[in-house]
């Protein structure tokens, strides 16, 4: 059943999508439809305690929450993305240059310190995770239902602009086992694949791969349309906790 929209959640739903769609709304067309030769992130290049990468922005999930920080930092003889939460929300998101004709697939490795204390992303007033992978996409929205619709427009009325088609992510979470798909609580627009969180996961490095592409269509039920921003997102604002995580390189291949 779709859970009605207090305005709570309404502000929290607004800005979780704004987060991720802010990310492209000063960019020219043409900047956010070409592909890098390269699309992706290596912090395993850049130095420990350098400033983030160029085209990378911290962008809050909520208007006056505490934002995520994320710094460079050495782990073992690389670097990585370290992100510390403290009752904070906020997305490190880059603007859309995937071509999902040429690399549909996405490669990256995290490592969570551990469950977040109360978090269930099944539940709006519990919905934080200690690492995610976001992924923004535009679409048809003459093509949704009238409660997607209404929901998307809800959302705008509270952040005051236009909503992305579909948000997919790939998270970190205890709240169901790896492979199931958790819808947001409050719009089927942003779906969750639970990627990370058993027994065991907590404090070990991960290398993961996904076919975005497969993925998409499983849960959106159509083929994707253009990928308009993606991003990383830690996030302990709802259970008013701490945690921190670490983010490796992110690579876009063929197959």
């Amino acid at each position: 059943m779709h859970r009605p929209f207090t305005p709570k959640a309404r502000k929290r739903t607004a800005g979780l999508l704004q987060a991720a769609l802010s990310a492209v709304l000063s960019l020219s067309p043409l900047s956010v439809l070409a592909q890098n030769d390269n699309p992706g992130v290596g912090f395993s290049t850049l130095e420990a305690g350098a400033s983030l990468p160029a085209g990378w922005k911290n962008l809050p999930v909520v208007k006056g929450k505490a934002i995520t920080r994320y710094t460079l930092v050495q782990d073992g003889h690389t670097t990585v993305l370290q992100a510390d939460a403290n009752r904070s929300a906020s997305a490190l998101m880059h603007d859309g240059d995937i071509d999902l004709n040429q690399t549909p697939v996405v490669t990256w490795r995290w490592k969570a310190e551990g469950p977040i204390e109360g978090a269930d992303n099944r539940a709006s007033s519990k919905e934080d995770a200690p690492a995610r992978l976001v992924f923004v996409f535009d679409g048809d929205k003459s093509k949704l239902s009238l409660l997607d619709r209404t929901s998307m427009a809800v959302a705008k009325s509270v952040g005051g602009q236009d909503l992305p088609y579909a948000t997919l992510m790939y998270i970190w979470s205890t709240s169901a086992a790896p492979g199931s798909v958790i819808p947001n609580p409050h719009t089927e627009r942003v779906q969750m694949i639970v990627v990370s969180g058993q027994p065991g996961d907590a404090g070990q490095w991960q290398s993961l791969r996904r076919n975005i592409v497969q993925d998409y269509e499983k849960v959106f039920h159509e083929a994707p349309g253009r990928i308009t921003g993606y991003g990383l997102l830690t996030d302990t604002d709802n259970t008013a906790t701490t945690t921190r995580a670490w983010y490796g390189d992110i690579r876009f291949l063929a197959h």
